[in-house]
């Protein structure tokens, strides 16, 4: 039989950090917070997604897998080689590494889509981009502040937007940030709520389905 805490694995929130591959001009405590914030998604039972960059989301990743977490990284690239040695991208720190052949903007929307909510860090404009692209598609978006101007900039794009967004959170403290963001995206995924009830009590689902499993 497989093990009871591992069917339903990939009912873990997928929890996307985003952030600039170089951080410069990020400030000093960027790396930390970025790190911080990476522990808390492992902390908080949930799986890292990131670009498989280097720079604030190389740091989350580091974070994840030192809390003990999962971390699935997206490259622009098509395969391991040019992900090396073309775009000069890490392999560490990444249990999986999905080469999404797309580029850069083509992976940077296969990553927010295929995240339960995504939280931004100190980031350039590839990272504005992820958070316009997870913006229009009504994701939770989670907004950490610091030293760096990123949250400025955000607050600026949604006064000038005229499309409110009731699903973003600022927060200075990464642990507080991820917790706040999680009880979004479960409250959204409320009609699902029996389910993950059902497999935190440790109970079956009910039905033919679980035989099969």
């Amino acid at each position: 039989m497989f093990p009871e805490d591992k069917k339903h694995i990939h009912l873990k929130l997928k929890l996307c950090v985003s952030g600039a591959a170089e951080t410069g001009h990020c400030g000093e405590s960027a790396l930390t917070k970025a790190q911080e914030l990476g522990a808390a998604v492992a902390q908080n039972n949930a799986v890292l997604v990131t670009g498989a960059t280097t720079g604030f989301p190389f740091w989350a990743a580091k974070g994840a897998k030192e809390a003990g977490g999962f971390s699935i990284g997206l490259s622009p690239a098509g395969n391991e080689k040019e992900h090396s040695e073309v775009y000069d991208l890490p392999l560490d720190y990444l249990d999986l590494i999905v080469y999404t052949g797309f580029g850069f903007s083509g992976r940077n929307l296969l990553l927010t889509r295929a995240s339960d909510a995504v939280f931004v860090g100190c980031g350039r404009i590839g990272t504005i981009n992820e958070f316009t692209i997870a913006y229009e598609d009504k994701k939770p978006l989670g907004i950490l502040e610091g030293e760096w101007e990123t949250g400025k900039v955000i607050r600026n794009i949604i006064e000038k937007a005229h499309r409110p967004n009731e699903k973003v959170i600022f927060d200075s403290d990464p642990k507080a940030l991820v917790e706040r963001v999680i009880e979004l995206v479960k409250k959204e995924k409320q009609e699902y709520g029996h389910l993950y009830e059902s497999i935190a009590d440790g109970k079956k689902l009910g039905g033919e389905r679980d035989v099969l499993l």
